[in-house]
């Protein structure tokens, strides 16, 4: 385990499911893409109250598009962060850096990118896409490294791969933003092919939890290459661990057993290594658990990403910097309901975890002892 990062610890919040209770629960089909915009405006200004850093906005079919939804809840915010999901083999990379260029400039450079293969080889094809799993991924390293030729002023790019062609591109509406000159670029996965494209190109990897010491054993040499680490987690976070625990009793009975049966099946389409083998974990199993605190029962209905840290206020502070100890900077949580979830962490987690870790840099602060200003004897 490495020491402490110096990264100072970030937390950002998924908006993929604004006003809805079970997140994941309903099967992607049976979902509805258009946007209750006032339920969105609610969950950002309350995002902005609770100190989020970003707010995820993801992609798919069942769901508005995730930059046009940035566009409108930026215009109508003063501080969030968004992290717009692409898949690189939708657009093309001249198009998007438009795009996200524009975004900027009408939010003063508050948009940033999580870049995703896709999950679902039938999704995939539905948008037009028919490459395999690590096809997408080296397709994705081209992508971004177009993208990064416009963000750091390499006009006009010129580029021959086996993906995509572009010759003399220039574009006139620059990243704008008071400290970067293009925006900070988050990559989903767990695989090889995933770990690889994120020290290539981006600032954090974004993956499923484990145990603190299987998560540096997988995803050391990313840490060590200077990229950050960081997890996608839901949370329960309760006054007391009786009071988590029944919580989860309680939401798994109001849940149902259709919802099983809906990601059993989503698994058996799914290529994706973080959801297959996260899911795989916790249906295999002999305990819910895999650390005191970190509770895999909900994954079997609700999906790989509904793996939760689960304990009172204290028990969920250490958890989070037991996490960092591990190397994990970054933070992506999620709740049942996102925003009652999003109100405890922001009053009661986060300063726990603040406190602990001013105490902790002060234990590692050296003392230093002042000369005499008398002589020996």
């Amino acid at each position: 385990m490495p020491d402490s990062p110096t990264s100072p610890l970030r937390f950002h919040w998924s908006m993929s499911s604004a006003g809805a209770r079970w997140r994941g629960a309903e099967p992607r089909a049976a979902q509805n893409g258009i946007p209750n915009f006032a339920d969105y405006l609610e969950f950002c200004r309350e995002a902005e109250a609770c100190g989020i850093d970003s707010l995820l906005t993801a992609y798919g079919f069942h769901r508005p598009d995730p930059i046009v939804m940035a566009s409108a809840l930026g215009m109508m915010t003063k501080r969030i962060k968004f992290m717009v999901a692409v898949r690189s083999g939708l657009i093309s990379p001249a198009a998007f850096v438009q795009q996200v260029n524009s975004v900027s400039a009408l939010t003063n450079g508050r948009i940033c990118i999580n870049v995703v293969g896709g999950h679902t080889p039938k999704e995939q094809r539905g948008y037009g896409d028919f490459l395999e799993h690590d096809e997408r991924y080296a397709r994705t390293d081209e992508f971004l490294t177009i993208c990064r030729a416009f963000w750091e002023g390499r006009s006009p790019v010129t580029y021959q791969g086996t993906y995509f062609q572009i010759e003399g591109g220039a574009l006139n509406t620059p990243f704008v933003s008071e400290d970067r000159t293009g925006p900070e670029i988050f990559v989903g996965g767990a695989s090889k092919v995933a770990k690889d494209l994120a020290v290539r190109h981006a600032d954090c990897l974004w993956t499923l939890p484990r145990r603190p010491e299987e998560l540096f054993e997988q995803f050391g040499s990313v840490i060590e290459s200077g990229t950050e680490v960081g997890i996608l987690v839901s949370m329960i976070a309760r006054p007391t661990r009786e009071e988590a625990v029944a919580s989860t009793r309680e939401m798994l009975e109001a849940i149902g057993t259709q919802a099983k049966k809906t990601h059993r099946d989503f698994s058996m389409r799914s290529d994706s290594v973080a959801f297959t083998s996260t899911l795989a974990m916790a249906e295999e199993t002999q305990s819910d658990w895999l650390t005191p605190w970190l509770w895999t029962g909900a994954v079997p209905y609700l999906g790989a990403p509904a793996v939760a840290l689960v304990g009172s206020y204290d028990e969920v502070a250490e958890a989070i910097l037991e996490f960092k100890d591990a190397g994990i900077t970054q933070f992506l949580f999620m709740g049942w309901p996102d925003l009652e979830e999003m109100h405890r962490f922001a009053s009661e987690v986060r300063p726990r975890v603040e406190a602990r870790e001013r105490r902790n840099l002060r234990k590692a602060r050296p003392i230093v002892l002042e000369p005499s200003m008398g002589g020996t004897r």
